[in-house]
């Protein structure tokens, strides 16, 4: 029997390997591009990424730290989920461009979600691997279904919107850390209930964390201005640790200063990872119908971050970047993080820029950099219980007021009516209701937007002039045949437009002198189920007042969408008129002769110019 379970699950493995590899051909995406990614490596390529790892996992262990201390969790979290994502990403991703981990829009995004659902610190330790496995799960699914190539309808103001209001979640949550004062954060709690939380707490301030938070400050921005290439994040860990040693020093010689209870500040806790382990999500129904909505969220999130920045790295240095893998790579990164007690992974700016900067040449410089953020946590994690939490809480804070961009919000509010209704949306419902809500009900207004331009097709009507030339009619102009009128229709006849297409037409049917409309189609575009209903409507109404539609210019797609809908039948074959592509206006001049046809009247010569001076005499041809 134990021979017949071995068998099973080996031919069940086998079969969701074939079923994986199967998918992921019909959707061009590659299982394990790993080596492929390391073909002709030579040793100037491992001194490179070797130098690229070291950098960034200088700065992506005190980032990891943040980032975690931003979503209330232990700071391990943000060191674990560093290593693994640098480490199992790029196995299925394949590319130098992006490095994984824990960023500030799932750490804030996160933090937002548990305060909704009330759950305590305990509660949500043993259910954050359930919520990072099904962001992976989604982003997985996403990559074999190439949904990174949608994100590009999604705007650049919601995502404006969104940070900007992140980053200000971030700022007044590490407040209350550097006042060295901490409370209580009701379920339901938003941005102005955080402040207002926070202003309250300010009368229990502890004047040695301000102190050593506003000295954190000073030092972090004069090692800005002076020496940026420095990782001056984990530069300011040490000197608040030592300031902090200092001061604790001073207080034990002194308990009171100024009036203020000293005290001892508050420091963060050690990280023990000789004791890291395999996590088992808790697969419990109930919490997977409640994470799913927020995992998606960040699952979106994280595509967004991690296609821009790869693709704005990619096209510097000339090369193509394939969203979708990338996102599948995400994806197994984040699957592995659930496992390993990791913080959701996303692409990092600040970490992919330096890692491009720094000479990167293959995706083994991110896996370099898991090595070495690793073995820091091995040696040096248990000094972490050194570094007080106000300088750390002034760090993140410095981090917050970065994604704060005067320069992006300038753009998305003063360009155009529609961007800055789409970033107040953004801006406001994230600060209101909730960070998530904000992002999503940005895109729908977003869409909205666009589709409300998009929806709306552009009518002109022509005439032909003495030369055979089409020329836009004018209100001052009348029709030199009154029983005739050339309509041009410009944009999508999708089925948003289809009622507005079907309403204009209409109006300029009801000329009661008006026997035919000829349609002028290469510039309509999209055409659905829904407009092709709409023409068919407009076409019986005419009919019923002994009116005719013609198509001219009709490109391969129209006459496609025309034969399998039946519209062909319905309007008549030798009513649609294909486009000339050698000669734009030949195929309009075969409508007009057909105009005259139907109105009983002499076969009309009408002559249409090819160029500036060439002229051509139209000529008998239908559609097919």
């Amino acid at each position: 029997m134990v021979f017949d379970l071995v068998n099973w699950m080996r031919k069940l493995a086998l079969n969701v390997r074939r079923g994986i590899t199967y998918l992921s051909r019909q959707n061009h995406l590659e299982v394990f591009p790993f080596p492929g990614a390391l073909k002709g490596y030579r040793g100037e390529n491992a001194r490179r990424d070797l130098r690229a790892g070291i950098n960034v996992a200088l700065l992506a262990l005190p980032q990891g730290m943040a980032y975690a201390y931003i979503a209330g969790l232990p700071i391990q979290y943000g060191i674990y989920g560093s290593v693994v994502a640098t480490m199992v990403g790029p196995l299925f991703s394949g590319t130098r461009f992006i490095m994984l981990g824990p960023t500030n829009a799932t750490s804030i995004l996160l933090f937002t979600s548990f305060i909704a659902f009330n759950i305590t610190q305990a509660e949500k330790l043993a259910l954050m691997p359930l919520l990072v496995i099904l962001v992976g799960i989604f982003l997985v699914l996403g990559a074999f279904f190439r949904v990174a190539n949608f994100i590009q309808y999604v705007s650049r103001t919601v995502v404006t919107g969104y940070i900007t209001a992140a980053a200000l979640y971030i700022v007044v949550n590490q407040i209350r850390k550097v006042l060295g004062t901490d409370f209580d954060i009701p379920e339901g709690t938003t941005f102005f209930g955080l402040l207002g939380l926070t202003v309250e707490s300010a009368v229990d301030a502890h004047l040695p964390s301000i102190a050593l938070g506003l000295a954190t400050a000073v030092a972090f921005i004069f090692l800005q201005k002076k020496f940026r290439t420095l990782p001056n994040v984990a530069i300011c860990m040490v000197f608040g640790a030592l300031l902090a040693f200092a001061l604790n020093m001073a207080a034990g010689q002194s308990p009171t200063l100024a009036g203020w209870h000293v005290g001892e500040v508050k420091m963060l806790s050690s990280i023990d990872a000789w004791s890291w382990s395999l996590t088992i999500p808790p697969l419990d129904s109930g919490w997977i119908s409640n994470f799913a909505g927020t995992a998606l969220v960040i699952a979106f999130l994280c595509i967004l971050e991690g296609t821009s920045i790869g693709k704005s790295l990619a096209a510097q240095s000339g090369e193509r970047m394939d969203a979708n893998q990338e996102m599948f790579g995400m994806g197994m990164a984040n699957i592995a993080c659930a496992l390993c007690s990791g913080m959701p992974a996303s692409g990092s700016l600040s970490r992919s820029k330096l890692n491009f900067a720094s000479g990167a040449v293959t995706p083994l410089a991110s896996i370099l950099c898991g090595v070495v953020c690793a073995v820091v946590a091995l040696t040096l994690g248990s000094y972490t219980r050194f570094i007080p939490q106000p300088v750390l809480g002034v760090l993140v804070i410095t981090i917050g007021l970065s994604l704060i961009s005067r320069f992006h919000i300038r753009i998305v509010t003063k360009t155009t009516r529609s961007d800055a209704i789409v970033f107040a949306t953004t801006f406001l419902a994230a600060l209101l209701i909730k960070l998530e809500f904000g992002i999503v009900l940005g895109a729908i207004t977003s869409i909205i937007l666009f589709l409300n331009k998009a929806a709306v097709p552009e009518l002109v009507e022509y005439t032909a002039d003495e030369s055979g030339q089409l020329t836009p009619l004018g209100e001052e102009r009348k029709r030199p045949d009154p029983e005739v009128s050339i309509v041009h229709v410009e944009g999508a006849l999708f089925f948003g437009a289809a009622e507005l297409f079907r309403d204009q037409m209409r109006r300029v049917v009801e000329d009661p002198n008006l026997k035919i409309v000829v349609l002028k189609m290469r510039n309509a575009h999209h055409l659905d189920a829904t407009s092709i209903l709409a023409l068919m409507e407009l076409v019986e109404s005419m009919r019923k007042h002994d009116r005719h539609l013609l198509v001219s210019e009709a490109r391969k797609e129209v006459v496609r969408v025309f034969k399998n809908s039946g519209m062909i039948e319905v309007i008549g074959r030798e009513n649609i008129f294909a486009d000339a592509a050698q000669n734009p206006t030949l195929s309009t001049a075969k409508a007009l002769r057909r105009a005259k046809e139907i109105l009983g009247g002499e076969t009309a010569k009408v002559s249409i110019y090819a160029g500036a001076r060439q002229r051509n005499e139209a000529s008998d041809g239908t559609a097919s």
